[in-house]
């Protein structure tokens, strides 16, 4: 009898305790749901949801400043160059294109100047832009400068050597002398003129140039 009554008195403590623990035990994929809840987006996921992309327009200008210079006698068409935005670029009151953003650009032909003939040329374009760690592709216009024309000085010191070495040989030999002295002084000029009549196009760098958008371009800002 005394172990019937210790028990039933025993009994309603048991239950109690089960009662307890039944209700603290709750599954481990509602208590990660709730978390999920409680949980709020990162810095990183936020900045991404606010950036949005803005158009900017073809004849939009894009001034960059070189990072090194340029020379027609030893660049090669295809190679590219290293520059940076000057200048940033606004749209409807947005900075798209921050100052200071990194440019990569072509250069789309490169011809030296020859000594006697052939005019230097050097035309550039821009390819891409990088901004906050991504890569956009330009399609911009090209910048084109050209040498000068050299016949007409090449001409000149030619002539100028003729003439010389004819006054030379006129001295030296009469008529005779004449005809040898102007074809000694045209080879004499034409020399000279090979010495010193190449003129190839340098830019320096921190040079300023200014290009155009040909194409338009998306690119993300943030706010």
């Amino acid at each position: 009898m005394k172990c019937a009554r210790i028990v039933l008195r025993s009994l309603p403590v048991l239950l109690a305790a089960v009662s307890l623990a039944g209700c603290s035990s709750v599954p481990e994929s509602t208590q990660a749901s709730d978390n999920k809840k409680d949980e709020k987006p990162g810095v990183l996921s936020s900045l991404l949801k606010s950036a949005k992309p803005v158009a900017v327009p073809a004849g939009t200008e894009i001034a960059i400043v070189l990072d090194q210079s340029i020379s027609s006698e030893r660049a090669t068409s295809g190679d590219p160059f290293d520059a940076s935005v000057a200048e940033a670029v606004v749209v409807d009151g947005k900075t798209v294109i921050p100052k200071g953003a990194h440019v990569q650009g072509i250069i789309v032909e490169a011809r030296a100047s020859g000594r006697l003939k052939g005019v230097a040329r050097l035309r550039l374009a821009l390819n891409s832009v990088e901004i906050a760690g991504k890569s956009y592709d330009l399609q911009t216009t090209s910048l084109t400068r050209s040498g000068q024309n050299h016949d007409k000085r090449n001409w000149t010191l030619i002539g100028g050597g003729t003439g010389a070495g004819a006054a030379i040989g006129a001295i030296a030999g009469g008529g005779k002398g004449a005809a040898i002295g102007a074809a000694v002084g045209a080879g004499a000029g034409t020399a000279t003129a090979a010495a010193t009549g190449k003129k190839d196009i340098v830019i320096p760098a921190e040079s300023q140039l200014n290009f155009k958008l040909s194409q338009p371009v998306s690119i993300e800002v943030k706010g």
